[in-house]
């Protein structure tokens, strides 16, 4: 059973190389109890892609997160000032 929800989107833009990305995070339970960390990426404006990965515990769900967020900030992706839905 998920305790907590998390959500997050983060951008990378630079116009020099023409670069506008996005990359959001969520975990979320599904029907049967179990924790999913839904990744979403791609060229901001467009739909991009998903992938779903499905843990039998949140605890395992919230590492990868960190990890991804982690390697995301080291690549230079950072919060935007407003919201935006994950859902586009």
């Amino acid at each position: 059973m998920i305790i907590q929800r998390y959500q997050l989107y983060i951008e990378r833009t630079d116009r020099t190389k023409n670069m506008a990305r996005f990359y959001a995070l969520s975990i979320e339970p599904n029907l049967f109890g179990e924790a999913c960390l839904t990744r979403r990426w791609g060229r901001i404006g467009t739909s991009g892609q998903i992938l779903i990965h499905h843990f039998e515990r949140e605890k395992d769900a919230v590492v990868l997160f960190l990890e991804l967020l982690r390697q995301k900030r080291s690549r230079g992706y950072g919060t935007v000032l407003q919201n935006k839905p994950l859902n586009r």
